[in-house]
């Protein structure tokens, strides 16, 4: 093995470069991702031995098994002294590879991240359904976390998070956490959501919203009187709202257009764009769950939602992702190119940008 590299070596770098993410794949020098771009370090290039042998020095007897049982392992690690981080090893060409993400101890308030009011008043709902959407890296988790944490601060609640690994561990505050991690704690996401009703929860994290039976759970809980919270790999509310009734058969789409109309809270997609001048500044679309709003999905209008969101803004507290990149452009945070490569609207906002 190559006696220069060490694993703490390397995680510790990625908290001395401000980086989300460490990537170790054989015939490459590890990689780290800062501000959503991967750097290679000056590093020797790694061979698959030096990648298994680095990689395995953080795994228990058990992991080691279902790694080389599955050839995919998740799992979340503290390394004392430099920080939590999830990781998730993996196979290419036969040889081992990992990728490990840095999860913050101090797990930010809603004030930390400059979030809307509207996220504060979202939180103190009794019931329904939240979903925070967008691709992978947009810093999903860490709003989430944020609105967790809101709670814990201000509000006498059960929090149970099924998570697939556990990302942010909560400190009780006026609240009380029961974490589970998927694996080890439960059998899957379904099994956790079927069981947590009976856990006496107020509030429910579904870290993946990723099949028929999770998302129907998530729908029950939330419309039986629980707050629920979710993810999903959306970019856009309307999307958001088409994955999951075509996870359904078509059968049974309208019962669940009928529960979402009811129980959807919001819907926040949201992108981490890269900044002028470093670091990356969160663009959210928010869709909040209106009498117009709650119609138009029962009735399978969902190509009506994005005017919709439009309309009233005042009033509903809800912006598109456009709406937020144009300000951006306007407060010089980012440039044009930018502006354009996340957009998840780029003919609307082509338009805005030639009318200023």
């Amino acid at each position: 093995m190559n006696t220069t590299l060490d694993i703490y070596k390397l995680l510790k770098s990625v908290v001395a470069y401000k980086a989300s993410d460490l990537h170790l794949v054989s015939r490459s020098e590890p990689q780290i991702r800062i501000d959503g771009r991967l750097v290679a370090l000056n590093l020797p290039v790694l061979t698959g031995q030096d990648i298994e042998e680095m990689g395995y020095s953080l795994l228990t007897e058990k992991q080691k098994k279902a790694f080389e049982e599955n050839n995919e392992l998740d799992f979340s690690i503290v390394i004392p002294d430099v920080g939590r981080f999830r990781a998730n090893y993996y196979k290419t060409m036969d040889e081992v590879a990992c990728a490990f993400r840095i999860i913050p101890v101090i797990i930010p308030s809603l004030d930390d991240l400059n979030a809307k009011k509207v996220f504060k008043e979202l939180i103190k709902r009794e019931k329904g359904l939240i979903l925070v959407t967008g691709p992978t890296g947009s810093g999903k988790s860490t709003t989430l976390a944020a609105m967790l944490n809101e709670i814990n601060m201000n509000e006498a609640r059960h929090i149970i998070t099924v998570e697939d690994p556990v990302e942010f561990v909560h400190n009780n505050k006026k609240s009380l956490f029961s974490h589970r991690n998927v694996g080890t704690d439960t059998k899957s996401f379904s099994n956790a959501l079927k069981y947590a009703l009976r856990e006496d929860p107020d509030v429910i994290l579904i870290g993946e919203m990723r099949d028929r039976e999770t998302i129907s759970a998530a729908l029950t809980a939330a419309e039986t009187g629980h707050l629920v919270f979710g993810t999903l790999h959306t970019n856009s509310a309307p999307q958001t709202i088409n994955r999951i009734i075509d996870v359904f058969s078509g059968d049974e789409q309208p019962q669940v257009r009928a529960q979402l109309s009811t129980s959807l809270i919001a819907v926040i997609s949201q992108a981490l764009l890269p900044k002028i001048g470093g670091g990356r500044v969160a663009a959210q679309e928010i869709m909040i769950t209106n009498p117009a709003i709650a119609n138009l999905i029962r009735e399978d209008k969902v190509h009506q939602l994005y005017s919709q969101m439009q309309l009233n803004q005042q009033e509903t507290n809800m912006t598109t992702q456009t709406q937020e990149i144009v300000d951006f452009l306007r407060k010089k945070l980012i440039n044009k190119e930018t502006a354009l490569q996340y957009s998840n609207k780029p003919d609307e906002l082509v338009r805005i940008i030639n009318s200023l």
